[in-house]
């Protein structure tokens, strides 16, 4: 059996394991995009007026997947993915409060910036095709052919998101610095495990080229 293939079925396996033990109530089972509003209201400051972000270093949250978004603040809630602002912010935030949260960020329009010309046709090519000789899936498998995200299997949206901030998360990722302590190495999320496997395989050009795509999916 090929590496590749011996890495495909490894993945399979992780995936398989969490739907089998991945809870079945999500955000949208609980949440109301009502109550949210009001306590979305302190993460404007960061994220831009519905979750548009206007600062290239903070991501794009509006139109994002709610079971991503909660997925991930329960993981900044409880110090696995580390950062002094979010840890913070959501110390506090109880599963009520991070349920209406994901939701009312969900039911908001992304905007944002346009691609880079110079740059986004290479990375939709890695982001239609991936690159079979590196053994980099194509990242409309999970992500989807605009870049809206899986629900099923909580993958996250990455259109309209800055590039900017998709470059540092797919660094994080290469690096094993996404996710912090004891889990840094294997991450919380078969979602991570599967992204710090492919990051490390893209070249720096890889993800600048595909930040720049995405950037101007909408």
């Amino acid at each position: 059996m090929s590496k590749r293939k011996m890495a495909v079925g490894a993945w399979g396996v992780v995936l398989a394991t969490w739907f089998a033990i991945a809870p079945a109530a999500t955000p949208y089972d609980h949440g109301s995009v009502q109550n949210g509003v009001a306590k979305a209201a302190v993460c404007f400051g960061c994220h831009g007026p519905n979750g548009n972000s206007s600062n290239p270093a903070w991501p794009t949250l509006a139109g994002q997947s709610a079971v991503y978004v909660a997925e991930q603040l329960r993981l900044f809630r409880s110090k696995v993915r580390d950062n002094p602002v979010m840890t913070a912010l959501a110390a506090p935030l109880s599963d009520a409060d991070i349920d209406d949260l994901a939701v009312y960020f969900a039911a908001q329009t992304p905007t944002g910036l346009e691609a880079d010309p110079s740059y986004w046709q290479a990375g939709q090519l890695v982001y239609l095709r991936g690159d079979k000789t590196r053994a980099i899936p194509a990242c409309i498998a999970c992500h989807g052919p605009v870049g809206r995200g899986n629900l099923a299997g909580g993958y996250p949206a990455l259109r309209a998101q800055q590039s900017v901030y998709t470059m540092k998360q797919l660094n994080d990722y290469a690096q094993g610095t996404r996710y912090s302590g004891a889990t840094a190495a294997n991450p919380a999320s078969p979602n991570g495990y599967i992204m710090a496997t492919i990051a490390k395989r893209l070249t720096p050009e890889d993800i600048r080229d595909l930040a720049s795509y995405v950037q101007g999916l909408r």
